[in-house]
């Protein structure tokens, strides 16, 4: 599998390894996946896609069937089935706590019920995994839909194909259909040329054979199907489209002239960014001031427990000159320090917005602030409301636009700092092409072309209209407005009005509103698991749109009567058209004992943080049997992960093991979510009376084996026995010195307002490793937000140890 990326404050990772191969070891048998369908129909950028799976037990035991499909983080899953003996069982769509309910009434009743979920990047994955008996069939069947962004010019659609192994019968069919022409489309290649796909317009298909699925790899395919398309569209005033009652408006007018921009790049230059972080923000921010128009101006602002500005008081023009500077100026950053983030944004609100307000309308550059940080605020103001009340007076019009660089940004907060101040806020991912994702969210807004965006429909006309006001347009980008039309209207009056480069914008127009059967761009999209058997896309993708909004206002909510009325309007939403979205749970029943699929069934689409789906699955009571152990005999349930990768932690003093299961692959390393260390043991054992054993503590450091000695945190401090040296200093940091060529650090993580998300641990570093043994291997640790250093001094870190680098590459110590 891939790495489960969790928001963590401090994450452990295990390194899964290939076990040496026993001469008479066991051959592992695997289900036939007899077939495998990707069908997926976009109707104006309303996509809805369909995988099927057909698995068979050709073994003479039951075996688990493991269906497993990567979503967009956009779609909404709308129908799920699983097809056994005949019988299809639907998957239901619940309210949060009732489903919950069943989950807690099937663990009361012995019944194995899951909440699991994974991300990776911004796909999510839904997994279901059952056991099949000898002989039989399962298929599998799951639809979801979302609508495509408009970005660079260009929407993408994304389609997996992970099939697990070579399958006879593997097909990927798309179709696209737009009202108005497609001005291109572009099958992007594939892992190899040999199965690239014949591309008609709108049109595609991809049959790979066994012999091409092989040679791409054994295991069976493993990639991406991705096609790029546009539109054409010539009224500036965009595509009006309604049917059925509803109507949806896409805005995108094209060949405007690119208006300046105020830009204000604010970086993140704490102790967590160093190493790779560090120099992919260099190098993307490199790229980005290349790109900065002679008519732009901009600055600079870098960050940690300290501001700095590039230019004081001003933003200045791009020349060549200034562009050079700016480069000489990024390359000299260096990483260390805390995490002022309210500090930071008081500065960049000052660049902004000038004293003058009449300088600020006649050079109509539109203000932007790019704020990028991996972390959270640890000095300074702290408290979230405070920081968003601070920014929202002091911002004013622009336009702030959040990156969270890594999991352990407050992507919430960046959220919520972007709803207040009119911009987004996006993930940047810890990958190789961290680079490459910060210049492409830059490239979508670096060219603004209208500010200010209204765009009306007359009340006696529409209602329950999704957001019409937007602060911006970017050059390649679209705005995308739906509702409802009420009954009796032959034309719709639409209106927009907008800032250009020189002046206010105002246009009209008249939809006539046809009658929408027999249109091909309504075709039915039915869900299978709704109620109504809606024919029009318009009318689920306004209620689609609806729910997002919803979301999105319930997060900036901060009352609780009406974080609880937009839940609820979300929620029925939800229920009303089948899908699964962060106020909903997918319930999965079990199939009954007769029939051919008995044992736990474990559905799990992705979640992040608080804001994802959650899907709870039932099952009937799983089979046990008595099995022996190391420690004795004892009851114990056989279950789906029997015989899967496992690890055990004893905790001897609770007469305890915790078992982890872990579904993996050689190499693979996986991280556990919100774990904290507070409490850590490092013993240099000689064999003799003379054993040193080093007790590291919240609160106090103690050391044992020729007497005694405690060393409080709060104070400098040192210790010596048989050749380990133990120190505390005043940065609130241990060092552990085994030797001449061993060294840790651990540092104490306190929090004035400790929370879920921030609670005091401690974190280990090794600081040199020299002295270790070749067969010191594993992860423990990362170098994260929540664990900023202090900057030593080049006596306590040489310049060419670990703490140098973001990974530290121990765990096990031999």
């Amino acid at each position: 599998i891939s790495p489960l990326w969790f928001p963590t404050l401090f994450a452990s990772a295990l390194t899964v390894k290939k076990s040496p191969k026993k001469p008479n070891s066991k051959p592992v048998y695997i289900l036939k996946v007899t077939d495998y369908h990707v069908r997926c129909r976009v109707v104006s950028r309303y996509a809805v896609t369909t995988v099927q799976s057909s698995v068979w037990n050709q073994l003479p035991i039951t075996k688990e069937a493991a269906f497993e499909v990567d979503l967009p983080s956009s779609a909404f899953i709308s129908n799920f089935t699983i097809t056994s003996n005949g019988k299809v069982h639907v998957a239901q769509v619940k309210e949060r706590a009732a489903a919950r309910k069943i989950y807690d009434a099937a663990k009361k009743q012995g019944k194995t019920a899951g909440l699991v979920a994974t991300k990776e990047r911004e796909i999510e994955k839904f997994r279901v995994a059952v056991s099949v008996p000898p002989g039989a069939r399962m298929f599998f069947s799951l639809s979801y839909e979302e609508l495509l962004p408009r970005r660079l010019g260009r929407y993408e659609l994304s389609l997996g194909l992970r099939p697990g192994q070579p399958v006879q019968n593997l097909t990927l069919d798309v179709s696209i259909t737009e009202r108005t022409s497609i001005s291109f489309i572009k099958v992007l290649p594939l892992k190899t040329s040999r199965l690239l796909s014949n591309t008609a317009q709108g049109q595609m298909s991809h049959h790979p054979t066994l012999q091409q699925q092989n040679g791409v790899s054994s295991k069976g395919l493993n990639v991406d199907f991705i096609v790029h398309y546009d539109v054409d569209l010539r009224d500036l005033m965009g595509e009006v489209q309604v049917y059925d009652g509803y109507f949806v408006h896409y805005f995108a007018p094209r060949g405007l002239p690119v208006v300046p921009k105020d830009v204000i790049f604010v970086i993140d230059v704490s102790g967590s960014m160093i190493g790779t972080k560090i120099k992919q923000t260099k190098q993307a921010m490199g790229t980005i001031l290349a790109d900065l128009r002679e008519g732009d101006h901009f600055n600079i602002i870098t960050f940690s427990d300290k501001v700095h500005t590039w230019k004081k008081g001003r933003t200045v023009r791009a020349t060549r000159q200034n562009v050079r500077d700016a480069k000489d100026f990024v390359k000299r950053i260096i990483a260390e320090g805390w995490t002022n983030i309210n500090a930071a944004l008081l500065s960049a609100a000052q660049l902004v917005n000038p004293q003058s307000t009449s300088d600020r309308l006649s050079s109509r550059r539109v203000p932007l602030v790019i704020f990028l940080t991996d972390g959270e605020a640890t000095i300074g103001v702290t408290a979230g409301d405070a920081i968003l009340s601070n920014a929202k007076k002091a911002l004013g019009s622009a336009s702030l636009f959040g990156l969270a660089f890594g999991d352990d940004a407050d992507y919430l907060l960046l959220k919520r700092l972007a709803l207040d101040n009119r911009g987004v806020a996006r993930m940047v991912y810890e990958d190789a092409d961290a680079a490459l994702q910060l210049k492409g969210f830059y490239d979508e807004v670096a060219s603004p072309l209208l500010s200010d965006v209204q765009l009306t429909y007359l009340d006696d006309q529409a209602f329950d209209i999704t957001r019409s006001l937007f602060p911006n347009y970017f050059q390649g980008s679209e705005l995308v407005v739906a509702g409802k039309v009420k009954p009796g209207v032959k034309d719709l009056k639409v209106s927009m009005s907008a800032t250009d480069l020189k002046k206010r914008v105002n246009l009209e127009n008249d939809v006539l509103i046809l009658n929408a059967e027999g249109n091909e761009s309504a075709d039915s999209l039915k869900c299978s698991g709704g109620s109504e058997g809606i024919s029009s896309f318009v009318h689920r993708l306004w209620a689609y749109f609806t729910i997002k909004e919803l979301l999105l206002a319930k997060l900036n909510a901060t009352d609780p009567a009406t974080q609880r009325l937009l839940a609820d309007k979300a929620t029925n939403l939800s229920l009303k058209y089948n899908f699964v979205t962060p106020v909903t749970s997918l319930v999965v029943i079990q199939p009954d004992e007769d029939e051919a699929a008995r044992s736990p069934t474990t559905a799990k689409p992705a979640t992040a943080a608080a804001t994802t789906t959650t899907t709870t699955t039932t099952a009937a009571p799983a089979k046990t049997e008595a099995k022996s152990s190391g420690t004795g005999s004892a009851k114990k349930p056989v279950s789906s992960v029997d015989g899967d990768p496992h690890f055990v932690v004893q905790l001897p003093k609770l007469h305890q093991n915790l078992c982890f299961t872990v579904d993996g692959s050689a190499d693979d390393v996986l991280r556990l979510a919100r774990t904290y260390f507070d409490r850590l043991t490092v013993s240099s054992a000689t064999g003799g009376s003379g054993d040193i054993m080093i007790t590291l503590s919240l609160d106090a450091v103690v050391v044992e084996g020729e007497g005694r000695d405690i060393l409080p945190i709060s104070q400098q401090g040192s210790v010596t026995r048989q050749g380990v040296t133990v120190t505390v200093d005043n940065h609130r940091s241990c060092w552990i010195e085994l030797g001449r060529d061993v060294r840790f650090l651990v540092l104490f993580h306190q929090y004035k307002h400790p929370s879920y998300l921030q609670m005091a641990h401690l974190g280990f570093y090794i600081t040199n490793g020299r002295g270790l043994s070749a067969s010191t291997q594993g992860l423990l640790g990362m170098l994260k937000k929540k664990c900023p250093l202090p900057a030593p001094s080049p006596t306590h870190l040489p310049p060419t140890t670990g703490m140098q680098k973001t990974h530290q590459k121990v765990e096990t110590l031999k």
